[in-house]
């Protein structure tokens, strides 16, 4: 899992670190040194932490004017023993919905895992954005299967063409104009 690390092709038109209305404004991560563990391994140095010991994250892009954000995600979202969608939401969401951010996309291709739990969170997450949407894209079908299972499909928009978005090959407004375009067409 070493390997695995957070896309970087964007960094010029972006950095949370380097942004003072994100929740990850100044942290720091080491360059060289693996410290970051998910059930023993070692994750690459430049994934951040959302006070999870299984779930971390990397916000790869935001713009405040179109209230859209783009986070990727490495681990296992366990939400039954870990309540990772409380520390997501607290931690990072509240913080960025607080900023006018109510367009998620979340990248899940490498979350192996979900355990689920209740909905609530979810829920709150889903009432915060109100006008804005909420899509997963590049999950794992089996963990789309056990989101679903917890009706969080409810919240989050999983699917189709959702399932296999080639998300590397456009800059971050391309990919938002995609995906927007996608759940226009589903939601309309």
């Amino acid at each position: 899992m070493h390997t695995i690390e957070p896309h970087y092709a964007w960094l010029e038109q972006y950095s949370a670190t380097e942004d003072p209305r994100s929740p990850l404004y100044e942290a720091e991560n080491s360059l060289d040194a693996y410290v970051n563990t998910i059930y023993g391994y070692y994750i690459h140095p430049q994934w951040d932490s959302l006070d999870s010991d299984t779930l971390y994250l990397k916000i790869l892009f935001v713009d405040y004017d179109q209230g859209i954000s783009v986070i990727e995600f490495i681990g296992e979202w366990n939400d039954a023993i870990e309540n990772d969608v409380m520390h997501l939401k607290r931690n990072i969401i509240d913080v960025m919905t607080h900023e006018g951010i109510h367009k998620f996309i979340l990248i899940g291709e490498n979350v192996f895992n979900f355990h689920g739990s209740d909905d609530s969170y979810y829920e709150e997450w889903f009432e915060d954005v109100e006008d804005g949407w909420i899509a997963g894209i590049n999950f794992q079908e089996h963990v789309i299967r056990e989101m679903r299972q917890y009706n969080l499909d409810s919240y989050i928009n999983f699917g189709g063409q959702l399932d296999e978005l080639p998300w590397r090959t456009y800059q971050p407004r391309k990919l938002f104009e995609v995906v927007d375009g996608l759940l226009q067409r589903r939601l309309g």
